[in-house]
């Protein structure tokens, strides 16, 4: 009977230990990732785009949290993203949407904070184009 009280005040303590390491240990579970370039000749970012995208440690899928697009030197604009798999086509993202001004550039964005969206293979490609502007903003989903 001692033996057996002996061990539960040892165990609960060890159980305890375990139980507040496992969420750490859960979180560092996911890669999260920003990746950003910006495009264009000049000052400021012709346009920018800023790409939020995580992924399991050792997985080779890559979900896409959110996208963000911008343009210097604008009012305003009509912005979406593209992406493109390794080997594959370019396919819309993210429909057109508005781009509200901020100062002197305008911005706009698609999804939200978290291990949510859209997954694609690793080296696939995003880039955002705005409605008029041949050049676009690039990054690779590494």
């Amino acid at each position: 009977m001692i033996f057996s009280a002996a061990l539960a005040a040892m165990l609960v303590p060890v159980a305890a230990v375990l139980a507040a390491s496992a969420e750490p240990t859960a979180a560092r579970a996911y890669v999260d990732t920003r990746a950003n370039d910006c495009a264009g000749s000049g000052s400021g970012c012709r346009p920018g785009i800023v790409v939020h995208h995580w992924h399991r440690r050792g997985a080779q899928a890559r979900g896409v949290g959110w996208v963000y697009a911008s343009r210097e030197g604008v009012r305003s604009g009509m912005a979406r993203w593209l992406v493109k798999k390794p080997g594959g086509p370019w396919k819309t993202g993210g429909g057109w949407k508005r781009a509200g001004r901020v100062g002197s550039h305008v911005e706009t964005s698609w999804g939200r904070d978290g291990h949510t969206g859209p997954k694609y293979p690793r080296n696939s490609r995003i880039c955002v184009e705005f409605r008029g502007l041949s050049t676009k903003a690039c990054v690779t989903l590494k």
